[in-house]
């Protein structure tokens, strides 16, 4: 069966500095036609940067929509046009202070793909080297390390509910055991 949709216009009725938020109509496989509302975002990217201590480096940070603090590995979105590889190097320098000797490209999440675009890079660093960090003006967090073991109980017993994150980790910890 033929699942795609085809687009019979289409209308943005909002334009923020984040996202886009777009109208479509669509006709669907049968011949019918539905409605969709998109939400356009340019993607983010994510590391999870793991010291020679086995640790991972996570960051706590209220999150607005949710009204919490959660935890994070070290994360930022792609600005128009940029490279999600360097994004992710740029964003482990911000808001941990490293720069990583060995990057590689673990995964990519499409984290709501009922109504968004956005697609999350995430990267494995190691090798790294520390500095400081250069946070983004208004952007308030608190960098943590925390033994990899620790992280994958943490991720398991719910105390992380990111989805980049527990994507990020628990493929690490399946990648690990399978040597």
């Amino acid at each position: 069966m033929d699942f795609y949709e085809k687009t019979t216009k289409s209308e943005y009725i909002f334009e923020g500095r984040v996202v886009r938020l777009r109208y479509d109509e669509v006709e669907l496989p049968d011949g019918s036609r539905s409605n969709r509302e998109i939400v356009e975002h340019y993607g983010g990217v994510a590391v999870a940067a793991i010291t020679d201590e086995d640790e991972i480096f996570l960051v706590r940070q209220y999150r607005h929509p949710y009204g919490e603090v959660i935890y994070e590995i070290p994360a930022g979105k792609i600005e128009k046009g940029e490279d999600p590889f360097e994004c992710g190097k740029r964003e482990l320098k911000e808001e941990v202070g490293a720069t990583a000797d060995h990057y590689e490209l673990l995964a990519v999440d499409y984290p709501s793909p009922g109504y968004c675009g956005e697609k999350i890079y995430i990267y494995y660093a190691d090798g790294l080297h520390l500095g400081e960090n250069e946070l983004d003006e208004g952007e308030f967090l608190e960098v943590v390390k925390v033994p990899f073991d620790k992280a994958v109980e943490m991720v398991m017993e719910g105390e992380i509910p990111d989805s980049k994150t527990q994507i990020a980790i628990l493929k690490l910890k399946l990648l690990r055991d399978k040597k």
